[in-house]
């Protein structure tokens, strides 16, 4: 009888237990994880794009690499997981996905492009440009998405989508011209991504508009 009764109190301990852990879970909202990928995405754009329109001298370049691993890969990768969380599927997919671009980015550079070049600078022109084609359609239809999102968000899928066309084109043909183009449009499209995390924070921080998104009708 005493078993049955000491065992009956550890049931009831146990169940109050799970329901106070059930019930902090419940309360707690994690904070904002879309400013801290928007900020990995737009400095690690600014600097490519800064070689990629030719402003700083190519021999420069291996300099992304950390960023691309570490802010644009890594940290923007960890925003996606937390925006799952949030339950925010745009947001999720969006940082997720450009975050393994940058340490797909990282590792294409680092560990294959040498090899594609040695086979030819068609080859590797092509093979990059196929790369940038591919992230082209996919940022497309996310900047379809994003129509029902902010005009800040909107502005940089529609700025980026239009900077991976260029590279892919001048990628594909050669066309250092064209690539440089990628790169002012790069530009643009880093300081668009900057707003958008900067108006986030602020907005955030200060508790009211500080810096305007224009959120779009659904």
């Amino acid at each position: 009888m005493e078993a049955t009764t000491v065992s009956q109190r550890e049931s009831r301990a146990g169940n109050g237990t799970h329901a106070a852990a059930q019930a902090v879970s419940a309360a707690w909202t994690p904070a904002d994880p879309g400013p801290l990928g928007l900020a990995g995405f737009a400095m690690t754009t600014f600097v490519l794009s800064m070689f990629n329109a030719n402003f700083v001298s190519s021999a420069g370049e291996p300099v992304v690499l950390g960023l691309a691993l570490a802010y644009g890969g890594i940290a923007q990768l960890l925003a996606g997981m937390w925006e799952f969380r949030t339950g925010n599927t745009f947001g999720a997919v969006a940082f997720t996905s450009f975050g393994a671009f940058w340490i797909s980015f990282f590792v294409l550079v680092q560990f294959h492009l040498s090899g594609l070049e040695a086979a030819g600078g068609a080859t590797a022109g092509n093979a990059v440009g196929l790369y940038l084609w591919a992230w082209a359609i996919f940022t497309t239809y996310m900047f379809v998405a994003s129509l029902r999102t902010t005009g800040a968000i909107a502005l940089v899928f529609a700025l980026l989508a239009i900077t991976f066309v260029l590279l892919g084109i001048g990628n594909s043909g050669g066309n250092e011209t064209i690539i440089h183009w990628g790169g002012y449009l790069g530009l643009a499209t880093a300081a668009a991504a900057w707003y958008a995390s900067f108006a986030a924070v602020a907005n955030s921080t200060f508790g009211r508009t500080v810096l305007p998104v224009r959120p779009l009708k659904r």
